[in-house]
């Protein structure tokens, strides 16, 4: 009878936390991420597509390669992947950027004075505690407008 009413206590502290909200306080969390540069590519040739005849952005976040002599043409675009990293609102944050494609990616994380040149075949860490609630650019300033994530800090609940 005894482990019966320990289980029923255990239970109605359970249900009683669930019920009223009750979990202590929040507490911030620590969160990792990596972030590649990356250049996605697509290529194809004339015959079974032609070459567009409206010119891309410039700004270096697009790249189009003309058809070569056997008639192939290149289209590629520098991104971050991911593109959205979504935290809370005191987490102690690390976002380990690695460099795949393109040979330098001076980047910066708009409000938050985080800067950092990423090399190809280089990592790079950046610690910030996410202090600030709202929607933070990542910008690589040789690659825009593609070359753009997002650091999205929610409030706490």
């Amino acid at each position: 009878m005894q482990s019966v009413c320990k289980s029923c206590a255990v239970l109605g502290m359970l249900v009683g936390g669930i019920l009223t909200g009750a979990s202590g306080p929040s507490e911030a969390a620590k969160r990792f991420f990596t972030i590649a540069a990356v250049e996605p590519k697509g290529a194809v040739t004339v015959d079974k597509e032609p070459f567009p005849t409206a010119a891309l952005p410039e700004a270096g976040g697009y790249v189009i390669k003309k058809p070569d002599a056997t008639g192939r043409w290149e289209v590629s675009t520098y991104v971050w992947q991911p593109s959205q990293i979504i935290v809370t609102e005191g987490d102690e944050v690390s976002l380990e950027f690695v460099g795949i494609n393109g040979a330098e990616h001076p980047t910066t994380i708009v409000g938050y004075d985080k800067a950092l040149v990423l090399k190809r075949g280089h990592v790079v860490r950046v610690e910030l505690t996410a202090d600030k609630v709202g929607t933070f650019p990542i910008v690589c300033a040789h690659h825009r407008p593609s070359m753009v994530g997002e650091l999205i800090v929610m409030p706490k609940k």
